[in-house]
């Protein structure tokens, strides 16, 4: 099915779903309810703390690995309801943060602003990443001109400086056609657009702004391939599964050497600095108080499911990281890692390690 169609289906999917859970609800105690689902908090009623479904949402680039997660997770756990949305990782954050989901997906950290209006409504998270990804550059099929930019070019090009705007290819290299420059990304609210302006241009959110933006990953595939002269970025996976009508442009981080993103240069870390990790966001109270909620947190983390995560396109977590992450879960350790900052150029393994266990793995 094309990722397109199946999104949207997705989407509506879950608010069919979660309109009938409210009304289900609302009949079943008696009384008339008009507040939409929440997540349980620490006065959840017992009917809360036993309900059989799962509401997760946010960022596009995870959907991939939730929706097929789920899928399998409702196989193995037919009276479980696991609802996937997809918006974005800044809506989901925000809908996580004021009760509104039991499981916020992001493609970066959750930011300072949203750890504190979590705060403000009283929601405690556990942060866990789920897979690493990386950020493809794509271009129309029939780019025959750019196999490969540097990440200099990249800042250039996505500057946000108006008086030396870049409008077509000849701008970026001599050698290139003086073919109108169109750019295509996701939305300002996206984790993917936060994280690559974090690393090409420095500033995480900060931009040249004249480019054509969706929420919707599909829209900005369809863009790029109908536009010969077109430029843009998006989650590995999404380049994966549209791979035959879009150009992969190869990566040079100033080392001299031509990276295209893939399963090998995530893992062993030479596609820098556009990968990144993936994160889930669990409401505390919810793993607490939904065996539901903590049953497919679970399945999620369990090393015989991480054969998802490979299959939709990204990197499990593994090894030691993999342990610590797990040992995080299961003493519900709350808050980030990241504390608000930024993950560029983080090894993620050392936010997990005490400085004993980094000098010892520095040593060994």
């Amino acid at each position: 099915m094309n990722l397109g169609i199946k999104f949207k289906y997705q989407y509506l999917h879950f608010f069919i779903l979660a309109l009938l859970l409210l009304i289900t609800t609302a009949c079943g105690g008696g009384e008339k309810k008009t507040e939409p689902i929440e997540t349980p908090s620490a006065t959840a009623t017992p009917e809360e703390e036993t309900r059989s479904y799962v509401l997760v949402d946010g960022s596009s680039t995870i959907f991939p690995i939730s929706d097929k997660m789920a899928q399998n997770f409702m196989q193995d756990n037919p009276n479980i309801q696991v609802i996937v949305g997809i918006s974005s990782s800044g809506s989901g954050l925000k809908k996580f943060c004021i009760g509104d989901l039991d499981i916020g997906n992001a493609s970066r950290p959750i930011k300072k602003s949203e750890i504190d209006l979590c705060r403000a409504n009283g929601i405690e998270f556990v942060e866990i990443p789920i897979a690493f990804d990386a950020i493809s550059v794509i271009a129309n099929q029939y780019n025959d001109w750019s196999d490969c930019l540097t990440l200099e070019e990249l800042k250039t090009i996505w500057q946000p400086n108006d008086s030396e705007k870049i409008n077509n290819w000849k701008q970026i290299r001599e050698k290139f056609p003086e073919d109108r420059l169109s750019l295509y990304a996701p939305d300002t609210d996206s984790g993917t657009y936060d994280y690559f302006t974090d690393a090409v241009i420095g500033t995480a959110g900060k931009s040249r702004k004249d480019f054509k933006a969706s929420e919707d990953d599909n829209i900005i595939i369809q863009g790029i391939e109908s536009d010969r002269g077109s430029l843009g970025f998006l989650g590995l996976a999404y380049y994966e599964q549209n791979k035959d009508v879009l150009k992969l442009i190869a990566i040079d981080n100033g080392s001299g050497q031509c990276i295209e993103p893939s399963q090998e240069a995530i893992a062993n870390g030479s596609y820098t600095p556009l990968s990144r990790p993936l994160l889930l966001y669990v409401n505390k109270d919810s793993l607490e108080k939904m065996p539901s909620v903590k049953a497919f947190v679970d399945y999620q983390m369990d090393v015989t499911n991480k054969g998802v995560i490979s299959e939709v396109g990204y990197v499990p977590v593994s090894g030691t990281l993999q342990v610590k992450v797990k040992e995080h879960l299961e003493e519900l350790t709350t808050g980030s890692v990241f504390e608000g900052e930024s993950a560029v150029g983080v090894k993620l393994i050392d936010k997990y390690l005490s400085e004993k266990e980094r000098k010892q793995r520095g040593g060994s």
